[in-house]
């Protein structure tokens, strides 16, 4: 029985230990993610800045670095280091090419690696890669930029320039809706105001003075719209019944029907 019981102790602690040796060498190591942009186009004589960002899984320690390699573009020679960040420390290359050209910008504690490149020229185009290792984050793929150096007018617009450009368009053509809309509505109300009096009516204001008190300034004003038919002249004579015909006697004249003669 007691060896028994020895041989079940042994199977336990080996089948612990072997669960163990599973669960370790199965659990992946911790490792740092670095981003950077695809491509960046920079304007030749300008700065060009070249950013770098990343995730750890440990807190930023003191021990944390950062390096960027360049390799010119069509070389087929290994990358060379251009600028290593250690300790608070920034160390710039000093190859001729690069020399007092390179800053550094980034920020570790903001998880930014990010650097900076004064007075750019087509010799710097190429891949840059930026490395990051923050122990015991010190597993990592660097990750790479494409850099192009080109003219000003190779560059493409950038989204404040299109928005901007939108937000003057949709203003200006605001303003013309409104001016067309002004104009259309003055002329409806001038056509709208005119007004016009009818042959007729102003020829039966005159006879009416002959015989009867004129009417009132208020009622011979009133006119119709230009839209009313427009009536024929109106005839009238007056009729002498004495029979006189002495030019200087006076005789008493009355009006008679005066005839109106409409055009169809």
């Amino acid at each position: 029985m007691e060896i028994r019981y020895k041989d079940m102790s042994l199977f336990y602690n080996l089948f612990i230990g072997y669960a163990l040796v599973l669960l370790f060498g199965t659990f992946p190591a911790t490792a740092i993610d670095v981003f950077t942009p695809a491509e960046v186009m920079v304007e030749n004589g300008t700065t060009g800045v070249l950013q770098c960002t990343f995730k750890s899984r440990e807190v930023i320690s003191s021990g944390a670095s950062v390096s960027w390699t360049f390799l010119a573009e069509g070389s087929s020679s290994s990358p060379v280091t251009i600028f290593h960040y250690s300790a608070g420390k920034a160390y710039p290359s000093a190859s001729s090419q690069f020399k007092e050209r390179v800053e550094w910008i980034g920020d570790l504690n903001k998880k930014d690696a990010s650097i900076k490149l004064t007075k750019m020229q087509f010799s710097d185009n190429g891949t840059y890669a930026c490395d990051v290792k923050n122990p015991p984050d010190i597993e990592v793929m660097p990750a790479r930029t494409q850099l192009r150096v080109v003219m000003k007018e190779a560059l493409p617009q950038t989204n404040t320039v299109v928005i901007v450009g939108a937000v003057i368009g949709a203003i200006i053509g605001l303003i013309l809706i409104t001016v067309v809309t002004y104009l259309i509505i003055k002329r409806q109300e001038s056509n709208h105001d005119y007004e016009g009096c009818t042959s007729t009516e102003s020829v039966s204001s005159q006879a009416t003075r002959l015989g009867k008190k004129a009417e009132s300034s208020s009622e011979g004003s009133r006119c119709s719209s230009p839209s009313a038919p427009v009536q024929g002249p109106v005839i009238y004579a007056q009729l002498d019944h004495s029979g006189s015909k002495n030019p200087n006697s006076f005789h008493k004249m009355e009006p008679v029907v005066y005839a109106d003669i409409r055009k169809n």
